[in-house]
């Protein structure tokens, strides 16, 4: 694996790189799901059109860009560019919306947060759809990026699922980023960084269906996104991302025929393998894409 990156400026690079494979994977994920053309997919046709990226993509680039202004995740900034980019016309869901329209009333994450869900807290996907780039940016520092992961979820999402998911995600990220190409031994990096939850279990299994060619067979056992939690979206991403590294396409398409919450499957997934630096994203796709805001740092 290659060594710790110490110049920021390929630090930002490689996170660019992450979330330019982050937004393509949501574009077209969201572009499927909006046009909702019975067996597209399954036919392999693309959307027609703009491919217009979601609140996954606006969330990552607010990461970006916090960790551009200060080489770490300040909370406190975080929670304010997120309300301060916050676009209700980018598919974000209730909860989230109305979360960050308190934060743009002076509400503080630390009290919002928590108290989601009868103070159960968010255990949704959001906080482990953004963070890819933050994974990249901090490749070959596995525990730093642990611990910066675990920083950003808490802002809107505090529920142990939720965190386990964006650790996961932005491990996954970041060791793909250093070098480790090798599927298994991959998933099984990332489930050590992960504290003991379901999260942890379903990225095992995850590493166990590697040899599962069959999208179908293992969506039905990691899930895909219907319920949309992070454990029924993060797994199966990590493993479509893992079992092509070197293949971009395939990873989304993966994503795609899986069904679900698609745009953010295949947002986690292509941040991850654009990050890996083994396969971009097809040129044809990412000419699809609108451009990424010019605000991101």
């Amino acid at each position: 694996m290659a060594a710790p990156v110490t110049d920021d400026s390929e630090r930002r690079l490689r996170a660019l790189a992450a979330l330019r494979g982050l937004a393509v994977g949501d574009a077209l994920g969201a572009s499927v799901t909006r046009a909702a053309v019975p067996g597209a997919v399954r036919r392999g046709e693309l959307p027609g059109g703009l491919w217009r990226w979601t609140d996954d993509t606006q969330l990552a680039g607010c990461v970006l860009r916090v960790l551009s202004d200060h080489g770490r995740i300040e909370q406190d900034a975080l929670a304010s560019e997120f309300a301060l980019r916050y676009d209700p016309c980018r598919d974000y869901g209730r909860s989230a919306a109305e979360l960050l329209e308190r934060f743009g009333a002076g509400g503080r994450w630390n009290v919002e947060a928590p108290a989601l869900f009868a103070g159960a807290g968010s255990w949704g996907s959001g906080a482990a759809m953004r963070v890819a780039p933050l994974g990249a940016w901090f490749a070959g520092r596995p525990e730093r990026v642990a611990a910066e992961a675990e920083r950003s979820a808490v802002v809107t999402h505090t529920h142990p699922e939720a965190v386990a998911g964006a650790v996961a995600v932005a491990a996954a990220t970041a060791f793909a980023a250093a070098g480790e190409h090798r599927p298994e031994v991959l998933l099984m990096a990332v489930a050590e960084q992960l504290p003991r939850t379901a999260m942890r279990g379903a990225v095992r299994r995850a590493a166990d269906l590697l040899d599962f060619a069959d999208v179908a067979t293992v969506a039905a056992v990691l899930g895909s996104g219907r319920r949309t939690t992070a454990h029924d979206t993060v797994p199966f991403a990590l493993w479509a991302a893992a079992r092509h590294l070197d293949d971009f396409r395939a990873a989304v398409w993966s994503c795609l025929r899986a069904g679900g919450d698609i745009d953010t499957t295949a947002a986690m997934a292509g941040g991850i393998v654009a990050a890996a630096g083994l396969s971009a994203p097809p040129a044809e796709w990412a000419a699809r894409v609108e451009p990424l805001p010019t605000w991101t740092g």
